[in-house]
């Protein structure tokens, strides 16, 4: 699931290349979250089948830690739209992805899921994987603006990795894939509502341009939501920390996606980069589910 989810959310980011200079990046992100509300509806019913069981009433507890979740990416995104003023997009990404070390601490924490030594050892190597990508390496300062910037980004995608896990373990003992549906509509509804919101406030013309751009933007909501679908699935079955961890194989997609449309070549300390990220991505698959 998780793979899944990793391989369609580079599709949907190669999608939204394009709209981001017609729509603006916020614009783009309200695509994601607008055009992908009736595919999370589809796979809601198409699962409920499958699973035959009844939808579960949502609690308290299921609505927190899905607004919490939702809010929590939204702020995550505005974060690392910061960085990108910065002018500093790549290294801002680049720490952003701290979030595999924030999400394992914020979920034992609030969730009370454990970090074994094989785990601890993988998202160590996720990490240093992804700070050797950064171009400004190891010694890129950690107390710059554009680094707090890209760390505040990391830790809200964490915890908002967190807030969906939680509310799908709220749920009880509804199946796994029905509780990750579940919340995926949920969540994608108060995204919706909360940045379409803000947007028709702040700037309803770029909600009218997305509006009218809806033929391309059906493909970017339907890949945003099968992405979805995956990690929500992912988080539903399995540690946060873990599924984040493993989720750094988007990286090399990435990498031999960029590679393959416009031949760039990797440095030897992206190779190094890489490397770390692939032992990260097998310690994190192989040591299991056991505590």
């Amino acid at each position: 699931m998780t793979i899944w989810a990793a391989f369609a959310q580079t599709v949907r980011n190669a999608v939204q290349r394009g709209l981001t200079a017609e729509l603006g990046t916020l614009g783009a992100t309200l695509v994601r979250f607008l055009y992908g509300l009736p595919f999370a509806t589809l796979w809601l019913l198409v699962v409920r089948e499958f699973v035959s069981a009844p939808l579960p009433s949502a609690g308290g507890a299921f609505l927190a830690w899905v607004l919490a979740g939702a809010v929590a990416q939204i702020a995550a995104t505005a974060f690392l739209l910061r960085t990108m003023q910065e002018r500093n997009f790549a290294l801002g990404v680049a720490y952003s992805k701290s979030e595999v070390l924030q999400v394992a601490v914020f979920a034992l924490a609030f969730l009370g899921d454990p970090i074994t030594f094989a785990a601890g050892l993988a998202i160590a190597a996720g990490t240093a994987g992804v700070l050797l990508l950064s171009p400004a390496g190891w010694g890129a300062g950690f107390t710059s603006r554009a680094a707090l910037l890209g760390l505040a980004s990391g830790a809200g995608f964490a915890f908002s990795a967190v807030g969906y896990r939680g509310a799908a373990l709220a749920l009880g003992e509804t199946p796994f894939l029905l509780a990750a549906a579940c919340t995926l509509l949920a969540a994608q509804v108060l995204q919706t509502l909360i940045l379409g919101g803000w947007l028709l406030a702040r700037d309803p013309r770029t909600v009218a341009k997305v509006l009218r751009a809806w033929r391309v933007s059906l493909l970017a909501g339907f890949m945003g939501a099968a992405a979805s679908a995956g990690w929500f699935t992912a988080f539903a079955i399995e540690p946060a920390a873990h599924v984040r961890t493993l989720g750094l194989i988007e990286l090399v997609f990435s990498y031999a996606v960029s590679r393959k449309l416009f031949r760039e070549k990797l440095s030897r300390r992206e190779l190094a980069g890489m490397a770390l990220l692939a032992l990260g991505v097998v310690l994190i698959t192989l040591k299991g589910a056991s505590p």
